[in-house]
């Protein structure tokens, strides 16, 4: 019998198991029975609360396909909560895949340095375009030609402005564009559409998930790319499905996330 906690950040939905004791992490297979929503708990994904040499606390968290990701920006602030609610304490180290993270509990918003853009395309990875950045170029998907700006926040996003965000068939191609060629490890896919001044109205494919209602990384992703674009300044509103998350890339080239995140339901499981 294994314990759990169930969080959500803007929607996006995470099972948090503690394993500080015993180390354990599920096989992928149970990961996605645990993520069905209907023969299982449901969620986006499966975060376990580990032991760090180099941090407070390690997370690890897997995607509803079982697979690992590198990084969750919703997924963090759920974490950071998860341990630090009803505690004195307010800050928090963090190791991810993505390196060291610092986080910031105020009430009930929690404010995460995601560290900072890389922007680099073999980094990203983005095959075909060297060590340049790729801002505003061409990619063509089912036919139909989008321009597409790269980022990787720890984990590869490739965000798309488009006119009319209600045009787009999120279900359809969201998976073409996350198995993209040029994407050797996939990527996450935002459709993104300049609402205001500084205000984003984000709708995300994410890579092992498919669509959910929220991603953190993808906002932080999307303020960069809006801004290397010239159509925000640093300081973004990114309204998502399930709530809206703020996003700050200050002058010291780091980007600050922040937004909610809020205890569903807790359990046990087999």
């Amino acid at each position: 019998m294994k314990n759990f906690e169930k969080w959500q950040g803007c929607g996006n939905d995470f099972v948090i198991i503690d394993s500080r004791i015993d180390g354990e992490i599920d096989s992928p297979e149970k990961i996605s029975r645990i993520c069905d929503r209907h023969f299982g708990i449901g969620a986006d994904g499966v975060i376990y609360v580990l032991n760090s040499d180099v941090a407070e606390v390690r997370m690890r968290i897997f995607n509803a396909d079982g697979s690992e990701a590198e990084m969750c920006g919703n997924g963090i602030r759920c974490f950071t909560k998860f341990l630090l609610d009803g505690r004195d304490k307010t800050n928090l180290s963090v190791e991810t895949g993505a390196g060291i993270l610092k986080m910031n509990l105020r009430g009930n918003l929690v404010t995460v340095d995601m560290g900072e853009p890389i922007l680099d395309a073999a980094k990203i990875p983005v095959a075909g375009y060297g060590n340049n950045r790729v801002i505003n170029e061409s990619i063509e998907v089912d036919g139909k030609n989008f321009k597409m700006t790269c980022v990787s926040m720890g984990n590869p996003h490739c965000v798309i402005f488009v006119d009319d965000l209600s045009e787009i068939n999120l279900s359809e191609i969201g998976p073409k564009v996350e198995c993209h060629k040029i994407f050797p490890k996939h990527v996450n896919a935002e459709f993104v559409q300049v609402i205001g001044e500084n205000k984003l109205r984000m709708r995300v494919w994410e890579r092992g998930s498919g669509i959910t209602l929220a991603c953190g990384t993808g906002a932080c992703a999307t303020a960069v790319a809006a801004n290397l674009n010239g159509l925000t300044k640093n300081y973004s509103s990114v309204i998502l499905d399930g709530g809206t998350l703020q996003i700050d890339w200050r002058d010291d080239n780091h980007i600050f996330m922040t937004g909610a995140a809020e205890k569903v339901f807790e359990g046990n499981f087999i």
